[in-house]
């Protein structure tokens, strides 16, 4: 699974617009659009989730699940449960 915080994320430490992203994924730009503005998990035709999630790693990018370790070395960043640090 993959959240549309992620997407944009993704997006961000790539430095690519949506446009992009749909031209590595194979996908349409108003596709990414809704998947991004999907509240939580994206939600959507599986093989259109597969194909955003495989260009996001042909690009670099490693999705980290809920709980899961980052194996892989290389920087990166996760969200903190709970409310922010004040």
């Amino acid at each position: 699974m993959i959240t549309s915080a992620q997407m944009r994320a993704a997006r961000a430490l790539l430095g690519i617009d949506q446009k992009t992203l749909a031209e590595l994924s194979g996908l349409s730009v108003p596709t990414i659009q809704r998947m991004e503005a999907s509240p939580g998990n994206v939600r959507g035709v599986v093989d259109s989730l597969t194909r955003v999630v495989e260009a996001l790693d042909r690009a670099g990018v490693e999705l980290i699940g809920e709980g899961a370790a980052s194996n892989s070395g290389g920087r990166g960043l996760r969200l903190k449960s709970g409310p922010p640090a004040p």
